[in-house]
This record gives C-alpha cells, structure tokens and sequence, in this order.
C-alpha cells in the first residue's frame, strides 16, 4: 500500500548537491545521461501547460524593487526577503529615498536576512550609483547591471528576464540541481550550467524556463527526498536514483 512518503535509492550511489553522478558496483563514478531533444521539448511543454505563466516568488512592484530584492536574496529565501521588503518598501522603494535612508536606516528593515549589515551597504551604494550614473533608472544592459555593487550576473540575468522580459538564465541552486540531475543540462559550475542551458532549451520556452526550473526545483526535484512519485516529468527524467512510494 502506498503510503505517500518517499524513500530514496542510494545503494551503489554517489550523490552529489547536483545529484549528477552516480556509483556503480565496480566504483565508477557516471554521469546522468542526457535527455534527448525530444524530450526536452516534452519537459518544457508539460511545465508550461501546468503553469502557463510562471512569476518569480519575491514581491515587486517596478524594475528597482526587483532589482533590491533580488540583491536581498542571496544566502536567503523568498520568504524572508518578501517579509523584509513588505516593511522597507512602503518606506523607500526608489534609489532617491534608499539613498537618502543611509546604510544605518536601511538595516533595521532588512536585519532579519542574512548579510544584511552588507546587503544594506551595497542597496544604499547600489542607490547612489543609479542616481549618479543612470538618473534613478535600472539598466537594461548586463554590464551596466554587474557594475552595480552587489549586483553578480545571477542577479544581472534575474532582472534582465523578469524585469526587462530578456531570455536569459539565472542559474541558481535549484535550477543548477534540477539541470544536473534530470540531464536537461550537465555542468559542474553555474556558468557551464547556464551556457548549457541557453544551448539546451528551446527558443521558444526560454522567456519562462527560469520560472519553470526554479520551481521545479523548489517543490518537486528537492535536495532532500525529491517527489518523484508525483513529478509530472518522472518518464522524462534521466536520473537513476528517482525516489519511489514507499510500501507499507
């Protein structure tokens, strides 16, 4: 009887934060192999007929409020970036009154996220250099955006697809596991996964596949006891080490 708890298969098994690579009896380490275009184009159409139009999980209301978040995000979740931004946001939510606010107000707005005596540094900079060098305005550029401090080309893509609508691939640890592990597209660094991806993923899914991948990654493919009883991609997936019902 199937009680809906998932156990994992890790007998002869080597995983990693990617789940890539595996073990087999003789001790050699193998790689997922890789899906086939056919079924990269299952997978995406699947993704987008459950969830036609994915949006990022952190509350925004312009480009600029996107582009605090999504700095506040790093070594935190959604969550707690949503919880910090509902209390700063109604107070400065343009680079004029970040900046006005200083590195001291600023913190006890975000001081519940990790890094926030940094993060308030780099917001209040981040502020005072789109003032001085951009009129107030988000760059739709990615060099223009990485030469903001605490602004890396994670940060770049995220804001330049959700923002500004480019198709760009911001590759983050879900997304870096989910590419991994399924074989949609291996990479042992973020790059090597974000250029595979931008190889890998047909034109016309691109806009979305970051929205798709992170949640995906986020509530199905997990880290811990991945949900692959009910993962809509299951058959797809090339990962040997699916996890199953467990029987009772």
């Amino acid at each position: 009887m199937a009680t809906g708890k998932p156990r994992t298969s890790v007998q002869g098994t080597r995983t990693t934060a990617a789940g890539a690579t595996r073990k087999t009896a003789s001790g050699r380490t193998r790689r997922t192999p890789r899906m086939t275009r056919t079924q990269v184009q299952e997978m995406f159409e699947r993704l987008r007929e459950l969830d036609p139009h994915p949006v990022t999980e952190l509350e925004y209301t312009s480009p600029y409020e996107l582009l605090v978040a999504v700095a506040l995000s790093a070594q935190a979740t959604d969550v707690g970036v949503n919880k910090a931004t509902r209390r700063l946001f109604p107070v400065a939510n343009t680079p004029r009154a970040i900046a006005a606010l200083g590195v001291e107000g600023v913190k006890p707005y975000i001081a519940t996220i990790g890094l926030y005596n940094t993060k308030a540094a780099n917001v209040v900079a981040m502020a005072e250099q789109l003032l001085r060098e951009h009129d107030g305005d988000v760059p739709q550029t990615r060099a223009e955006l990485e030469a903001l401090p605490g602004v890396g080309r994670k940060t770049a893509n995220v804001v330049l697809n959700t923002a500004f609508g480019q198709p760009t691939m911001a590759v983050d640890t879900h997304i870096f596991r989910v590419a991994n592990r399924t074989g949609l597209a291996a990479g042992k660094t973020v790059r090597a996964v974000e250029d595979a991806l931008m190889k890998a993923v047909p034109a016309e899914f691109l806009q979305d596949a970051h929205h798709w991948l992170i949640l995906h990654g986020r509530y199905t493919c997990r880290a811990r006891n991945p949900a692959c009883p009910t993962c809509p991609i299951r058959d797809l997936c090339r990962w040997p080490d699916k996890t199953v019902d467990e029987e009772g």
